[in-house]
């Protein structure tokens, strides 16, 4: 089963963090697991050169930016694209985006991981479903498949879990039906067809056993 270390909070919510133009004293990059000195020199390092970039609308685009991470984490194509409709030129966008990856505030690897956690171990979606929902928010296919490799191994073991759940829910229903039913249902969360209907067979043949005195160890 593979475990990732949540961060960030609920889903991809991340701690607040404080305006580059503004120059305040640095927070730790949210998400990055870094220490306070690291981030701290991180942040000394860039004050003598020009990464930020000057201007009144761009720091007004900045500071949206850092609103909108506080609440969600975002990727370096979404906020791009956020910027982008802030009404500031291309260099002022690419400006902020690369001292925002500088120091760690995006990090498209690392929001892989989140998602990927979130999918498959809160949500019991399966590589697939993942997979799209990566490329739907513009994580690179090298990030993506990087965070993806844990679940290559367990696919049919969490594909088991989800419809072991779900067969309860069957009750009553005939065999046949329940099966066309589950193996729907695990499919749509993003289970290979093989992975999905073993597991629906499995799950529901464990819970006949156990309607009928069996118990499996």
């Amino acid at each position: 089963m593979v475990h990732f270390v949540e961060e960030g909070g609920e889903d991809d919510r991340l701690a607040p963090i404080t305006p580059m133009f503004e120059r305040r004293s640095p927070l730790r990059a949210p998400g990055a697991g870094y220490d306070d000195d690291r981030v701290i020199a991180a942040a000394s390092a860039s004050e003598g050169d020009a990464a930020a970039p000057a201007g009144e609308d761009a720091a007004r685009a900045e500071k949206a930016l850092v609103r909108r991470l506080a609440n969600r984490q975002l990727s370096v194509s979404e906020a791009r694209a956020f910027l982008a409709g802030r009404d500031i030129g291309e260099e002022d966008v690419e400006a902020i985006i690369e001292d925002f990856l500088a120091r760690r505030y995006l990090d498209d690897a690392r929001l892989a991981e989140q998602l990927v956690y979130q999918g498959a171990e809160r949500k019991g979606r399966g590589r697939q479903a993942i997979a799209q929902t990566m490329a739907a928010r513009g994580i690179p296919r090298d990030d993506a498949e990087a965070a993806l490799l844990p679940l290559a191994d367990d696919e049919g073991e969490r594909a088991l879990d989800v419809a072991r759940g779900r067969a309860r829910l069957l009750d009553g229903v005939d065999e046949q039906a329940a099966l066309r039913r589950l193996h729907g249902q695990l499919m749509r969360r993003g289970y290979s067809g093989s992975a999905a209907m073993e597991a629906a067979r499995t799950a529901l043949a464990e819970r006949r056993a156990e309607s009928s005195g069996v118990r499996f160890r």
